[in-house]
């Protein structure tokens, strides 16, 4: 099979800047198959990165290199770093764009990318992505282990992800943590969090909802429904609407889920 290498950026398409990066990766890999997970996270928005990264990156095969660019320190004294992580490698700034994915799976082995073999001859402040990351993803696409990178890495910068937790009165709080292209807004309550208990009652702000369902199709159109989605995260919904516009939910809204 030939080498896979994924790119996942916050550039957008309009610009030359996901091309560029395209071209260094087929330069010094011209077998590779590149994917793109997706350019459309919001700018800067590391966490969004974390959160597509860890849900997307377990359905490709082992050995897919993923290049991760959501870099609003570039240029600074933050790291550029490769790792192993279930059975696959990562290229990305040290800013917690791995957190999410590293938590789900355990880290094999983390480096610095320092060696400048793998790295364009000219590297601007400004694009890392074109000038650091696609060459070191390119080179541990056609097989260069990852200890060739640079020295390992003791530690990396985790972003505070919280978790849903249990309070008085039997109540499991947890935020909404991303809103997708529907407007359905997705918590962090996993299906396991909530585990064989009958759920009674979903609030959160104004919103009240009576027990979790199982599919958007539960409730009429246009009605609010709570459901666990296709990654066992809880979410509330509008059938065939958008409740991020209609209900105003929005990331970091709390839900509570009562039993």
């Amino acid at each position: 099979m030939r080498p896979i290498v994924t790119l996942l950026t916050d550039f957008g398409t309009k610009d030359p800047y996901v091309a560029s990066m395209k071209g260094v990766i087929l330069s010094r890999c011209a077998d590779v198959s590149i994917v793109d997970l997706s350019h459309e996270i919001p700018p800067q928005d590391v966490f969004e990165g974390a959160l597509f990264l860890a849900e997307a990156a377990s359905y490709f095969p082992p050995g897919t290199v993923h290049c991760v660019v959501v870099d609003p320190g570039v240029g600074t004294a933050r790291l550029p770093i490769a790792l192993e992580v279930g059975g696959h490698k990562c290229v990305a700034p040290d800013n917690g764009v791995l957190s999410l994915l590293s938590r789900k799976h355990s880290i094999s082995e983390a480096r610095m990318i320092a060696n400048r073999e793998f790295m364009l001859e000219s590297i601007s402040a400004t694009f890392h992505g074109r000038d650091i990351f696609a060459p070191a993803a390119a080179a541990l696409a056609a097989g260069n282990p990852l200890g060739s990178m640079g020295d390992r890495v003791a530690t990396m910068t985790m972003l505070d992800v919280p978790r849903a937790r249990k309070e008085d009165g039997g109540r499991l709080v947890g935020v909404v943590m991303h809103i997708d292209r529907f407007g359905n807004a997705i918590t962090n309550i996993l299906r396991e969090d909530v585990g064989m208990a009958q759920a009674t009652d979903i609030r959160t702000g104004h919103v009240r909802l009576a027990g979790i369902s199982e599919t958007y199709a539960d409730v009429e159109t246009g009605q609010a429904v709570a459901l666990f989605g296709s990654s066992d995260y809880l979410e509330i919904a509008v059938n065939c609407g958008n409740a991020h516009t209609q209900l105003g939910l929005s990331r970091g809204n709390r839900v509570e889920v009562r039993f």
